[in-house]
């Protein structure tokens, strides 16, 4: 069982490269094969394969297949626990910077 701690790491780590989030904003739109996904990079289809078991490691994107062709579809459960992990957070970085603007308010006075 891969603990809690381990996820987020993962999820971070698939969310930490440009080509991955890339993938996941299309996703969103619907499912899409590998050529599909491959198509706006100057990568290699091995080097989206990679990307995908990256995302598919973080619980992001599921692959299935029909045929010879491997279809992706977005996971939307495998991003709940990193969002609560933000959500946890924007509340006291907010409180600092309301608390900073009103600083620099009073200091302009």
């Amino acid at each position: 069982m891969v603990t809690s701690s381990r996820r987020l790491n993962r999820t971070f780590g698939a969310l930490a490269d440009e080509t991955r989030r890339a993938i996941l904003a299309r996703l969103v739109h619907g499912d899409a094969t590998v050529g599909e996904l491959a198509r706006p990079f100057h990568v290699s289809r091995p080097a989206i394969s990679k990307h995908l078991r990256v995302l598919e490691r973080a619980g992001l994107v599921q692959r299935g297949r029909e045929g010879r062709i491997s279809r992706c579809v977005l996971v939307a459960g495998g991003m709940r626990e990193a969002a609560e992990w933000v959500d946890r957070y924007r509340a006291f970085w907010e409180g600092r910077l309301d608390a900073l603007a009103r600083y620099v308010e009073r200091t302009r006075s």
